[in-house]
């Protein structure tokens, strides 16, 4: 599993960021997501654990 920072708005033009990989349980990711976004989520990105298959969004370079 892995967490990615997103767009808060879901904008086309904003690239996922992977924060962390390797995540080696739900558990575990879940309990750092939480923290992630206690502590840094502000008005426009926030922190979700998804499987390792997930494909990061390329923003911009999606669209060109």
């Amino acid at each position: 599993m892995k967490i990615i920072r997103k767009d808060i708005f879901d904008r086309d033009t904003v690239a996922d960021r992977l924060v962390a990989d390797n995540i080696k349980t739900w558990k575990e990711g879940d309990v750092m997501v939480k923290a992630l976004n206690e502590e840094y989520s502000g008005c426009d990105c926030w922190y979700v654990l998804r499987d390792d298959d997930y494909v990061l969004w390329r923003g911009m370079e999606e669209l060109v």
